[in-house]
């Protein structure tokens, strides 16, 4: 099956309509004290900063965005692993920062994890069988039996096959995508409604990043599974995901369908992303340019109004530098939040 049946597959799923979305993210705020021995308080870092989307079942959304946007910080909230400083994590109804530890741990048999580098995320000193009971044994599985079926079950899925040449390996015994199909197995053996995949194809060889977007996605689809794709790449977002959510000092500031977004950019630093990424094209060397102007800004003291007008060559004095612009809706499902979008 190719990458293109997958998003054929997947974008044939019947529209949602008015059934509720399976998580929410309402208003969020994510903020982190900052501390000077002796003086107290010294101010805040605004990782994230009036965060709003619903994520449906079975959609892929991807978030986009250079190191130090905030993903990671968005990414650890919705896992639970964060408490949001304002606003909401809303999964079937339910508000996570307001669950006991027991629904808490409910609620994380629910959402998987693929973490960016497989080594590190593998315990070197464990088994891969070992490495894939634990999750099972933490929520309960007391049957060896059932363990065993369901690891075994769950390699297969992910490709690691004859399954019996890979259960009394270590994780250094394996190559990188190998590992990686291992994070994936065991994100998995849950039975997850949400995968949360962090850089998931980042660490690995570029021959096998393919494999492991198209493992995901066949996992996805099979499965109806919800899956929040966090990235910096977006030549990788176009084969995985049906909407895009492009973030930038703690904000969204550009949301919509995937051939919308990529085929019209609103906002000039989306435009300055796609510019910015490589393409395996002699003739896009004329155009490949750098995100202009540097750095992002300190999520300490992020600047006032739009928080890219430092670095946007479009920016309008008196109007970009003081007030920070609301979502405009450019066509049906894509918004964009730049005054340059404000209809005249």
């Amino acid at each position: 099956m190719t990458v293109n049946t997958l998003n054929e597959a997947a974008a044939a799923k019947p529209a949602v309509g008015a059934k509720a979305p399976l998580l929410s993210i309402q208003n969020l705020h994510v903020w982190f004290e900052l501390r000077r021995w002796g003086f107290g308080l010294a101010g805040y870092v605004r990782a994230v900063d009036d965060v709003n989307f619903d994520l449906n079942d079975g959609e892929a959304i991807a978030v986009v965005g250079e190191s130090g946007c905030g993903k990671s910080s968005l990414m650890k909230t919705i896992l639970g692993l964060h408490k949001p400083t304002k606003g909401a994590v809303v999964f079937q109804g339910k508000d996570i920062s307001r669950m006991d530890g027991k629904t808490l741990r409910w609620y994380r048999a629910q959402v998987g994890y693929v973490q960016q580098d497989p080594y590190g995320a593998l315990a070197p000193f464990m088994t891969i069988e070992r490495i894939l009971e634990e999750p099972l044994i933490i929520h309960g599985v007391r049957s060896k039996e059932e363990r065993t079926q369901r690891v075994r079950k769950v390699m297969e899925e992910v490709k690691l096959f004859p399954v019996e040449d890979y259960l009394n390996k270590y994780p250094h015994m394996l190559s990188g995508g190998q590992q990686q199909r291992v994070v994936i197995a065991r994100a998995m053996i849950l039975g997850p409604k949400i995968i949360v995949a962090d850089e998931p194809v980042s660490m690995l060889d570029a021959s096998v990043r393919v494999e492991i977007l198209k493992l995901l996605r066949g996992l996805q689809v099979s499965h109806n599974l919800a899956v929040i794709y966090i990235t910096h790449d977006l030549s990788t977002v176009r084969y995985f995901s049906e909407r895009i959510f492009v973030m930038y000092a703690g904000k969204l500031i550009e949301k919509g369908n995937v051939s919308d977004l990529l085929g019209s950019p609103q906002h000039p630093y989306t435009n300055a992303l796609l510019t910015a990424t490589p393409e395996p094209d002699a003739r896009n060397a004329a155009i490949f340019q750098e995100v202009p102007g540097g750095e992002p800004p300190s999520l300490v003291t992020p600047p006032p109004g739009c928080r890219f007008h430092p670095r946007c060559k479009f920016a309008i004095k008196g109007v970009c530098d003081v007030d920070a612009p609301p979502d405009f809706e450019v066509t049906p499902g894509h918004f964009s939040s730049c005054w340059l979008q404000k209809p005249q």
